[in-house]
């Protein structure tokens, strides 16, 4: 009352609050139950096309999601490690795994806010929840006479949120692992998300020549100025739709306008483009037409906001025989497009100044005789440690395939297969071309491997964490045991990959995060941080090609470089020319600030001797 309400107001307020507890507890959509076997595969699965979707809580108080489809619901109780797949919850899809119980939820065709909301309040209940939860066990559920009862989750408390904060502060405060020390069981450590994307470009500082910088730490700029910039907005993925870009213009717009592509492209607002040195001029105009015309505006790209991340004095667009290709910069709309340019200058992945200078004077296509010395002397540098040998970076993926097929041949012992279970067996190919993992991986103990997904960065277990394989399970599918360079051995087991194919369909892969790292390809290394690297430059045939390869180590000592010749050390003078350009236009618009802010100040000092006489 002293607040200004009444009684019957605050039940009211009550009532609501139940009323939208009710309602972000219980969703409807389609749900796929897959009751997974020991090598993660799903032989046995339901789609519910209809299902009512809720979380509550069962007889023992325990948190319990309920699938029902008008008849018997089914209940699972989420136990232990609960894994929360994000990535698609704006077109209304999300998935759960739930550790001890083996079973996977796909969720589908859900309003995609109603969606966000159920997974936001199930995120925080079961983070509440946390270590403090009860464990009922098998005995005593089955002794237990207590009848069988569903409750629909509470509404979030401030005991929850403080419970959830209290966890995380706990969690952030863990010992770093010993040097081979497994890590602890991550069993416990609760909900998280796999809302990530790739993103891979970084380069060395330049020194006269301003541009995206190599190991400047661009991903997590621009994820935190995306938080902070496009707070609410939607940030979409547009699949253009029109394959390689290789057909005629008005035959693209067609193939664009089919009914799913045509959907995305009206429905994208920011559209973000990787590695842009490798995206061809052509295509890039041919893609910024197609958006004008679905999207029936004549703004650039119909209105859609780029953001576009890259260093052009990285690998160039991939040419195929004589056909002439252009920089995106050289595309016809690029000026019309690109209003503003942003320089990251602070690298992150090498420490060392003296390495730095010299990959600035390398990305410039330079090579003193310093430089020279310099990389000279990494020839007899000894990189290899605890049993992890160098990873080669080379020219060519035929001299990759054929390094790493040798060494695993040459190793002793028995050869263990894994073969990946693909959304789409007809659809291999497309499967290859996104997955960084191949669909059938051999291994042996003492194989070279590199891991190709983050799996606890706190624990050093990142793509492109360097390994070797020490032991194999004796039980279920026989997962490889692997020790890395960080100084965590780790059991590798199955991850999933979910990525847009043809027409925009969903594909997927489930297999082993690892790849034979023997060798690597110069290309395929291209947004990798190494430990320990071993190159060779003696078949290098692009522009930045060498300079891509040696800015991969984070450190001199981690490198050896073999059979080096200063003349592969070159850059692209089209490239060099577009970035001093780019350098005159922002000195001239410093120049100009500066010079309107001079007016201004000597523009109020006048005002104020006017004043004062």
């Amino acid at each position: 009352l002293r607040q200004g309400r009444t009684p019957v107001s605050g039940r009211a307020e009550r009532w609501k609050t139940m009323q939208g507890a009710e309602l972000d507890a219980r969703i409807r959509c389609s749900v796929t139950i897959e009751r997974l076997s020991l090598s993660g595969q799903a032989p046995k699965r339901r789609v519910i096309r209809d299902a009512s979707l809720a979380l509550g809580r069962n007889e023992f108080r325990e948190l319990v999601l309920q699938v029902s489809d008008g008849s018997a619901p089914q209940s699972f109780a989420l136990r232990g490690e609960v894994r929360l797949f994000t990535r698609f919850v704006r077109d209304g899809k999300s998935g759960l795994q739930l550790g001890p119980a083996q079973v996977q939820l796909l969720i589908a065709n859900c309003p995609p806010d109603s969606l966000r909301r159920f997974l936001r309040l199930l995120r925080i209940k079961h983070e509440a929840a946390g270590k403090g939860a009860k464990t009922v066990t098998e005995r005593a559920r089955l002794l237990c006479s207590l009848p069988r009862t569903f409750d629909t989750i509470s509404p979030v408390q401030a005991r929850d949120v403080r419970q959830v904060c209290d966890h995380r502060a706990h969690a952030s405060y863990e010992a770093t692992p010993v040097k081979g020390q497994a890590p602890r069981d991550r069993g416990n450590s609760g909900l998280w998300s796999k809302s990530r994307k790739r993103a891979r470009t970084e380069s060395a500082e330049a020194s006269d020549v301003r541009g995206p910088q190599v190991g400047s730490g661009w991903k997590t700029a621009l994820g935190y100025g995306l938080g902070r910039r496009l707070a609410g907005g939607r940030i979409a993925e547009c699949s253009h739709g029109i394959g390689s870009g290789k057909a005629p213009l008005d035959q693209c717009i067609e193939l664009a306008q089919r009914t799913g592509v045509r959907q995305r492209w009206l429905s994208c607002q920011h559209l973000i483009i990787d590695e842009i040195s490798m995206v061809e001029g052509k295509f890039f105009d041919k893609l910024e037409a197609v958006a004008r015309a679905v999207r029936k505006q004549d703004d650039p790209f119909g209105g859609i906001q780029l953001i576009i991340c890259g260093d052009f004095l990285q690998l160039p667009p991939v040419s195929k025989g004589n056909e002439e290709t252009k920089f995106c910069f050289q595309a016809e709309s690029w000026r019309r497009c690109i209003h503003v340019n942003m320089e990251l200058t602070e690298v992150r992945r090498q420490t060392e100044k003296s390495f730095i200078s010299l990959l600035r004077t390398i990305r410039l296509g330079r090579c003193t005789d310093e430089v020279t010395r310099q990389l000279l002397q990494t020839a007899t540098n000894r990189v290899e440690r605890d049993g992890i040998l160098a990873t080669r970076l080379c020219t060519h993926k035929d001299d990759v395939e054929l390094t790493n097929e040798r060494r695993l041949q040459q190793l002793p012992g028995e050869m263990h297969s894994y073969e990946a279970v693909d959304s789409d067996p007809m659809l291999v190919k497309a499967i290859d071309a996104q997955c960084p993992v191949s669909h059938c991986i051999q291994l042996k103990p003492g194989a070279q491997v590199i891991l190709t997904k983050n799996l606890d960065v706190s624990w050093g277990l990142v793509n492109g964490a360097r390994g070797v394989v020490v032991e194999f399970e004796t039980e279920g599918n026989g997962l490889p045991r692997v020790r890395f360079l960080c100084g965590v051995t780790e059991v590798i087991r199955l991850e999933r990959w979910v990525f847009k194919g043809p027409s925009g369909i969903y594909l997927s892969r489930q297999q082993l995060p690892l790849k034979l790292a023997w060798a690597i390809s110069i290309h395929k290394s291209q947004g990798m941080s190494l430990d320990c690297v071993e190159i060779s430059l003696s078949r290098v045939f692009e522009s930045g090609q060498a300079y891509v390869a040696l800015s991969r180590a984070r450190s001199l000592e981690g490198l050896r470089v073999l059979d080096f010749d200063p003349n592969v050390v070159r850059a692209n003078p089209y490239v060099l020319q577009f970035y001093n350009h780019l350098q005159k236009e922002q000195l001239l618009s410093q120049v100009n600030s500066a010079t309107e802010d001079l007016k201004e100040m000597f523009s109020t000092m006048d005002e104020r001797r006017m004043f004062h006489l």
